[in-house]
């Protein structure tokens, strides 16, 4: 018999990664339930073959696992009708910026609970997901969270729950960050003299290209770097305005430490 999971919230995040869980053969169909209040989103997720209710009050008995996936402003008028299943069930949460210790507080400090920061890129598969466990959670139930998490891209842990302001600064808001690359990127091809639409072309694939190289070489990034940079040549000349008194490396600091200390802000 597989373990069975219920998946509250089915936005599209929720959704996705159900899908995923699903496509991949990791949760059979008839072991998830989807709590949704919204109509149209529970009917696009009862079309997966999953069981769908508006509230949990329709549910008679819990399950292996309880994701949250709703959003964080909402959670303490959502989570305490879960409390009734914390004896059997693992809690993983995929809220931004809500500890595992307001989990504890609402649905008790025995709970076994785990926290997920994922990014926006899980939609497709590709994303960065890192876990963090209180001390109630099981190693059966850790292997099981991170079986099904990595559906959605790649899975690492942590042991210290204060690094998740880290993490979301890297990964968690990261994508962003790269988004904005490519704009600038595009622009400046742009001025350079080429139409919009071959720069954006060009910046989207080579930023792509260079990602999926850097993660399937054996090479570390700066050594690829340093293959595709000729001496006096045209990428020695871009790299020289990056890289002058540590431009970009104190730029990218600067942003991703803007965004730790938001983060812990918002946990307060």
């Amino acid at each position: 018999m597989g373990k069975s999971v219920i998946l509250v919230g089915c936005g599209n995040m929720g959704y996705a990664m159900l899908k995923g869980w699903i496509a991949a053969g990791k949760l059979a169909s008839k072991d998830a339930t989807v709590i949704e209040p919204n109509e149209g989103l529970r009917a696009r997720a009862a079309a997966l073959g999953v069981t769908v209710a508006e509230s949990v009050d329709e549910l008679d008995a819990g399950a292996d696992m309880i994701v949250f996936a709703v959003k964080p402003q909402v959670i303490r008028d959502v989570a305490p009708a879960y409390a009734r299943f914390a004896d059997k069930a693992t809690f993983v949460s995929v809220l931004a910026g809500t500890g595992t210790a307001t989990f504890e507080e609402i649905l008790g400090r025995h709970a076994a609970i785990m926290r997920c920061m994922p990014n926006t890129p899980a939609a497709i598969g590709k994303g960065m997901m890192v876990l963090f466990s209180n001390r109630n959670v099981t190693g059966e139930a850790k292997a099981f969270a991170e079986e099904l998490l990595a559906t959605s891209g790649t899975v690492t842990t942590i042991d210290n729950e204060e690094l998740m302001d880290a993490v979301t600064a890297v990964s968690g808001s990261g994508p962003a960050y790269i988004f904005h690359f490519i704009e600038c990127l595009t622009a400046a091809g742009e001025k350079a003299g080429l139409p919009a639409e071959t720069a954006q072309l060009l910046a989207m694939q080579t930023v792509y290209g260079a990602a999926s190289l850097a993660k399937e070489s054996d090479e570390e990034p700066g050594k690829l770097r340093e293959q595709v940079t000729s001496p006096n040549g045209t990428t020695a000349a871009a790299l020289s305005v990056f890289m002058d008194e540590n431009r970009l490396l104190d730029l990218v600091s600067d942003a991703v430490d803007a965004a730790k200390k938001r983060s812990i802000e918002l946990g307060k």
